[in-house]
């Protein structure tokens, strides 16, 4: 039996998949294998000491106390692309509302009275009027699984796409429409683009992706769109530039004290996975993601431990989280040397790595305990067919 606590609300239709070997709690001081979350900010949160693994319900892992994990051995997945769709249909939805002024239309519409509302309609419609998208630039900063969705909806609109990601690979390039233009300088982004969205994660080389300098280098009148991550575009330097006329909108969908009632800013309540289908989607592959590895140590979609699967039909199996030193496959492989190691799989990221061994016989406790002695060994466990 399999503990799991729920920090929010996780659809149904995702703990469903778990079984009846999985008992659910939403009690923060049970012992637990696994955490299944979304937004709860887990930073101050004690760790139980039977903690395997946690897998958060969306993409963003900010509220996850990752490097302290990894210390633990402890692997914390996420969900990518599994509310990709909702958060480019959002997008898009951005993209409209900075070029039409749909809400200020909207809100003046409220305001009228009388039996003439069509003729006010008419007179005054003209304080609201925009612009087309189609023929415009497109800049799509990050072309991970939401920026490939928006790029190529984009294009459908009729609109020219720039994308850039410097750490685009070949899975992603094939899955971008023809013809969208890969940038090889995010400064080529900036220059030709009429608006430029981000998709991209926050971390410490991506925090201010926006900042004053780039804001220089765009068109006059551009529109930035942020999905992402509040931090990814400076508030200042966007303040700044929507008081001069560089920027004529900004669209957020994290609002903060700095961006809200704010003349230009179009702020969003974060609503940018808010959809059934999307808390459906992420929930599922959660649930799954968090089950493969407690039922058979395999690894898909981790962002502090390398992807790692085998299948899991042999006798037995030991999984190993270890430091990313020489030499500890062959002590291992020594602790075993009387068993046949009939597979095996060790992937390292960073200073950390993982190790699967399947094996045609027993593993001993005598083996169990050696290999558990190791220096470089942070956790390790033993499932036996």
């Amino acid at each position: 039996m399999y503990n799991i606590l729920t920090l929010n609300k996780i659809a149904e239709c995702g703990l469903d998949r778990l079984g009846d070997n999985y008992n659910i709690t939403s009690d923060a001081a049970a012992d637990v294998d696994g955490i299944i979350l979304r937004s709860f900010k887990m930073h101050d949160m004690e760790l139980p000491k039977s903690l395997k693994a946690v897998a958060r319900a969306g993409a963003g892992v900010n509220n996850i106390p990752i490097d302290k994990c990894t210390e633990r051995g402890i692997v914390v997945f996420n969900t990518p692309g599994a509310n990709a769709n909702a958060v480019k249909e959002l997008v898009l939805a951005g993209l409209l509302l900075a070029s039409r002024d749909i809400i200020g239309g909207a809100e003046w519409t409220k305001t009228l009275t009388g039996d003439d509302i069509g003729k006010q309609v008419e007179k005054g419609k003209s304080n609201f009027a925009g612009h087309e998208i189609k023929g415009k630039t497109l800049g799509v900063i990050g072309l991970g699984a939401i920026g490939i969705l928006v790029a190529n909806a984009a294009i459908k609109l009729g609109m020219d796409v720039v994308g850039y990601d410097p750490y685009l690979n070949i899975n992603n390039a094939l899955r971008l429409d023809r013809h969208v233009k890969v940038a090889a300088d995010v400064k080529q982004i900036f220059e030709v683009s009429d608006f430029i969205t981000v998709h991209v994660p926050l971390m410490d080389s991506t925090r201010d992706t926006i900042d004053a300098e780039a804001i220089e280098l765009m068109k006059d009148g551009v529109v930035i769109l942020n999905f992402a991550r509040g931090g990814l575009v400076n508030n200042d330097a966007v303040k700044a530039a929507l008081a001069s006329g560089k920027v004529k909108k900004y669209v957020v969908d994290f609002p903060d004290a700095e961006t809200v009632n704010t003349q230009g800013i179009i702020a969003i309540p974060h609503l940018g996975a808010s959809t059934e289908e999307s808390e459906d989607n992420c929930a599922r592959m959660a649930a799954d993601e968090i089950k493969e590895y407690l039922e058979n140590g395999n690894i898909v979609n981790s962002v502090n431990f390398p992807n790692c699967v085998l299948p899991n039909d042999k006798h037995s199996r030991v999984t190993v989280i270890h430091k990313n030193v020489p030499n500890v496959i062959a002590r291992y492989t020594d602790i075993l040397k009387s068993v046949n190691i009939s597979d095996m799989m060790n992937k390292s990221r960073g200073d950390y790595a993982y190790t699967i061994i399947n094996t045609d016989h027993d593993i001993t406790e005598e083996m169990e305990n050696a290999l558990r002695s190791l220096d470089e060994v942070i956790s390790l466990r033993v499932f036996k067919n």
